[in-house]
């Protein structure tokens, strides 16, 4: 029996966690966050959030350089740390956890390529684009995890290209002064958080390749801690960038601001497909 190929921290586990935690929200959410809550609130939001998802990530690390760390990932390290009862328990939940976050993917996904082709969406065209592209992401994963992983790496590349091409892009409608505070109509800030906080726990999707890392110990510290804190640069960058060069009415009214302010659209198109695809085969 041929011996399963294993990751470093890089393919196995920075990888999938920054595809997941730049994903649909980034793309879809934050230029109309920046636009309801201003920029000070929205980096506010981001800061808060990853202070909670680096704490997690550095008990991550510390468990996983103090203890073997074997397939199942996140509910492995839990029931080895708490006990198998607890850590059945909390299983289910983050088996729930994870179908939703694959749902909120999918529905993004679906909304954005039915919009951008000019389809009808609504409840049953977002079923169909969803569950196709479902049953495709889960033939590729039951195919290959090489091949899932080796995918990723061009879904990366695709990533960086969309959002060199949201800096590099044309804005027709830039702010008169930057948007620093919220609009009179903005919506609390503790909901555009709940609205912004699954992004940050992307994080997951490494750890979920414990069983496929070179040296877990290794790999789960570095790829986990590394893929928070390029996701906190990045989503810090993006705040100001939008919040300097594009007007506030524009990012909340439109849900399609990054197709219109971008140099390449069709990147950005494929950003979010590319998003899907990697949550989706985590």
């Amino acid at each position: 029996m041929a011996k399963a190929k294993k990751y470093g921290a890089f393919g196995g586990v920075f990888t999938p966690s920054i595809l997941t935690i730049l994903g649909v929200i980034m793309y879809l959410r934050l230029p109309w966050i920046v636009g309801q809550a201003g920029l000070l609130a929205t980096l506010g939001i981001i800061f808060v959030a990853h202070i909670i998802s680096g704490s997690t990530g550095l008990s991550v690390a510390s468990i996983a350089t103090d203890k073997k760390v074997e397939t199942g990932g996140t509910y492995y390290i839990i029931s080895r740390s708490l006990g198998l009862p607890i850590g059945g328990t909390l299983g289910w939940a983050l088996f729930v956890g994870l179908s939703f976050s694959v749902s909120l993917y999918l529905i993004g996904f679906a909304e954005v390529f039915l919009g951008y082709f000019g389809f009808e969406v609504n409840l049953t065209t977002i079923r169909i684009a969803g569950s196709i592209i479902l049953l495709l992401v889960t033939i590729l994963t039951f195919i290959s995890t090489s091949l899932a992983i080796k995918t990723q790496y061009i879904i990366l590349t695709i990533m960086a290209l969309s959002l060199l091409s949201v800096f590099l892009g044309k804005h027709d409608f830039p702010p008169v002064v930057p948007q620093l505070n919220a609009i009179p109509s903005a919506l609390p800030w503790i909901t555009l958080f709940a609205i912004f906080f699954p992004a940050v726990t992307g994080f997951e999707a490494g750890v979920s390749m414990s069983g496929d890392l070179k040296d877990a110990r290794k790999d789960i510290p570095l790829g986990t801690i590394a893929a928070i804190l390029v996701g906190l640069i990045v989503y810090i960058g993006l705040a100001f960038f939008l919040s300097y060069t594009v007007n506030s009415t524009l990012l909340v009214n439109d849900p399609n601001v990054l197709f219109k302010i971008s140099w390449i659209p069709q990147l950005v198109i494929a950003g979010i497909l590319g998003a899907t695809l990697s949550l989706c085969a985590s």
